[in-house]
């Protein structure tokens, strides 16, 4: 009889091509999961993968019956998730994923805050770029998402968080001469430091200031606002920094933030989660518990 366990244990397989990582997903021993994956492909009479080493390729009936596994474990997901809401809102288990540019600033006063309303809740953190959270999102690996809106996909449900609105950090001493410039066209003639491929916060800094010095573009790739800031106080760029991170991120005797006089550009940050889940009110109750801490910080 073909168990959820083989089929969790092919689906991370199919995903992977690789048996070691995929044993390690499982938390599992190699040969513990290859005799299930040998189990399953006698069970079904079919073989579903070529093996080469450690690695696979799917066979062509593994690739369909990986599509039919990934809908089966979606529905065992959502059973589950539909009955920990009898449990109460906000208890149990929640693997929440966060974009890099949220987390550091956003995380401590939230979890603070969830310890002392939701003592039941097991929030478990996971934090990487936003095409990784909301792959693992839709594959069912995490249950919801803070990231940037708007998101595009019809099996996602998103509720807007806060506006978060950006700045121009600047070398300290350097701030006055920006006091007379037009934003926009200076920041175009200046050296852009900007977060490496695969971050939102670097294509919106891209976006908002309509950068066509591809100079500007390449300038820097950081792994981190830490390292772009360090850069702008020594007088080696300037940058667009989100007020979220400006408490953490500013040295005030180094660095100068310059607001937009008018209509300033600005990110939405919202939380994300499949329109199957069955744990909307959780969902709803964290925003709302986001929303509350973000007003204080602000306030």
């Amino acid at each position: 009889m073909v168990t959820i366990r083989q089929l969790r244990y092919f689906s991370s397989l199919a995903r992977t091509h690789h048996f070691g990582m995929a044993a390690d997903q499982c938390a599992v021993t190699q040969p513990a999961l290859s005799m299930q994956i040998k189990e399953l492909e006698r069970e079904l009479g079919v073989e579903l993968v070529e093996r080469r080493g450690n690695s696979v390729v799917l066979t062509l009936a593994g690739q369909e019956i990986a599509k039919r596994a990934e809908a089966i474990l979606g529905q065992v997901r959502e059973l589950t998730d539909l009955a920990r809401q009898h449990h109460g809102v906000l208890a149990g288990p929640i693997r929440l994923g966060i974009i890099p540019s949220v987390a550091p600033y956003l995380l401590p006063a939230m979890l603070t805050e969830v310890q002392r309303h939701y003592p039941q809740l097991d929030l478990q953190i996971r934090e990487t770029q936003t095409d990784m959270l909301l792959d693992e999102l839709l594959r069912g690996d995490l249950d919801a998402v803070l990231v940037a809106l708007p998101v595009q996909n019809a099996q996602l449900e998103s509720e807007p968080l806060f506006d978060d609105r950006f700045l121009v950090a600047v070398q300290a001493p350097a701030a006055d001469q920006w006091a007379s410039k037009d934003l926009f066209e200076w920041i175009g003639q200046e050296r852009l430091l900007l977060l490496e491929e695969g971050h939102c916060l670097r294509d919106q800094a891209l976006h908002y200031c309509q950068i066509a010095n591809m100079q500007a573009r390449k300038s820097l790739g950081a792994a981190s606002l830490t390292t772009i800031m360090q850069m702008v106080a020594a007088g080696h760029g300037i940058t667009l920094l989100p007020e979220l991170c400006a408490e953490a991120e500013v040295d005030r005797q180094r660095v100068a933030l310059i607001p937009f006089p008018d209509n300033p550009p600005k990110r939405t940050l919202g939380l994300v989660w499949r329109k199957t889940s069955g744990r909307k009110k959780d969902f709803s109750a964290l925003a709302e518990l986001i929303k509350s801490v973000r007003q204080v910080q602000a306030a």
